[in-house]
């Protein structure tokens, strides 16, 4: 029996991507047995639960292999970055990753050790055990050249990226501002910062590193990489562009806008009642939170603004620090929005609290725009559903995303922020009126159209990445 093991780090869209992963190999390889290996955090990460319980029981050839559950040291928790909290939990997994790695071995021959980025201190393990060890990299091609040049910048400066005040020149890229590298790497005092530096280093010495994304969707980032421009001293990994993964169908709970649920949710009948791309979607992610002041300007600019929406709100962020990686509880809407604005809007707009299908959402016919915070499930979700974008980044690599999505793919309008971040009721009603009535937004329309197609292309037979998973595949068999 030949096995994969998968090992993604906390969290509903690495778990996802993981998954999707693991479906795509057996789909198209079903000798293979695929294990995952689940952390439990002492955090949140919103609840995976209901969604590893449909998998199993959908798929029974992938086995959840449940970790032991670890606590982590009180100090851990000063950090204001959630990856500094992964980082530190999966190295301290690494004896469990050990002990599960030979109980696999001992009942089939592990052909190779996925991970995402953040379990890097599981190379050890893989080389101990003599067991090819590759990356999933859960973001795009444009991301994985950031990462890739990395510690070239770092060479080249002893300033913050966050101090800089300048574009960063990355090859296969846009010109990028240096304050919109991935959120944890803005502070060199950071100790996220030296995690992500390190975990950049070892990225081009794994056995290949196995990426979310198709070519046609980053050509110029993908051939930039292959032609080993973005590591400069030394080889490149095998790189193997696989994507689009997205989970096919999130409408009885979790997914892209986290949380759960059951039956067909409110929302997507809802949608059944109004007109054909008529209405703009807002969601953003498990972890994205808005101030009560951020979430009144919102609904005052969609108000203004005349369209109609599904907006998912989800409880500000607590003001409590103990409880800041805690989830938030259920909404209030009536205390959280401007008097009247729920009766006002009824007609067309509909409000839900906390978590929405997503991707059944994106491919409702009655759905014409999505306001995302950029995370790469998302985008992917809104390529694959031929859907554009209005691009407002809240943490993570989503600011680096959205020069990508408005730069390199012209797929998406920017929120245009101010420097503390704020958005104003007045540029969100600029921005969903010019996404669904201008004709730069038809534009985007037709551009995304073309992309979802590609994906289509991509993910057919003798497409570019069911052409990167056979080699990939082959990778992993001598001789």
């Amino acid at each position: 029996m030949e096995s994969v093991v998968l090992y993604p780090s906390p969290g509903m869209g690495h778990l996802i991507s993981m998954v999707e992963l693991g479906k795509l190999i057996l789909k198209h390889h079903p000798s293979f047995s695929i294990t995952i290996f689940i952390v439990t955090p002492p955090y949140n990460t919103g609840s995976t639960a209901p969604y590893l319980a449909r998998v199993s029981s959908t798929i029974p050839s992938i086995t959840f292999h449940h970790l032991p559950t670890i606590s982590l040291p009180l100090d851990s928790f000063s950090s204001p970055n959630h990856e500094t909290l992964a980082f530190e939990l999966l190295r301290l997994n690494n004896p469990n990753i050990h002990q599960a790695l030979v109980s696999i071995s001992n009942n089939s021959s592990v052909r190779a050790l996925i991970v995402d980025c953040f379990c890097t201190a599981a190379l050890s393990v893989a080389a101990q055990l003599n067991i090819p060890f590759y990356y999933f990299f859960t973001s795009g091609a444009c991301c994985l050249a950031s990462f890739l040049y990395l510690p070239f910048i770092h060479q080249q400066t002893t300033k913050s990226f966050k101090d800089l005040n300048t574009h960063l020149h990355i090859p296969g890229l846009p010109p990028v501002p240096a304050s919109d590298m991935a959120k944890p790497i803005l502070d060199r005092e950071d100790k996220a910062y030296e995690l992500f530096v390190n975990m950049s280093i070892h990225l081009p010495r794994s056995a290949g590193i196995i990426v979310n994304t198709f070519e046609a969707l980053e050509p110029r980032a993908v051939k930039t990489i292959l032609d080993g421009l973005c590591v400069l001293d030394g080889p490149t990994s095998p790189i193997f562009c696989i994507g689009p993964l997205i989970a096919a169908d999130d409408r009885s709970g979790g997914g892209g806008g986290g949380g759960g649920g059951s039956g067909i949710p409110e929302c997507l009948t809802w949608l059944e009642s109004q007109p054909k791309r008529s209405v703009l979607f807002l969601c953003f992610g498990s972890l994205g939170l808005f101030s009560e002041e951020q979430l009144k300007e919102i609904a005052v600019g969609l108000e203004r603004s005349g369209q109609r929406f599904l907006w998912v709100v989800r409880s500000p962020p607590s003001k409590d620090p103990s409880r800041r990686f805690l989830a938030p509880p259920e909404p209030d809407l009536n205390s959280l929005l401007p008097d009247g604005f729920l009766d006002r809007t009824k007609e067309r707009g509909l409000m839900v609290k906390s978590w929405a299908p997503q991707v059944a959402v994106l491919n409702h016919a009655s759905v014409g725009g999505f306001v995302t915070h950029c995370g790469w499930n998302s985008v992917l979700e809104a390529v694959c559903a031929g859907v554009p974008m209005v691009a407002w980044p809240l943490y993570a690599e989503q600011r680096f995303n959205r020069v990508v999505l408005v730069e390199e793919m012209k797929l998406a309008f920017p929120m245009e922020e101010s420097e503390e971040g704020f958005v104003t009721a007045t540029e969100v009603e600029k921005r969903v009126r010019e996404l669904m009535e201008s004709e730069e937004g038809n534009t985007l329309r037709l551009r995304i159209m073309a992309m979802k197609e590609a994906a289509e292309t991509a993910m057919s037979d003798g497409g570019s990445s069911r052409t990167a998973l056979t080699k990939l595949v082959k990778s992993w068999r001598p001789g």
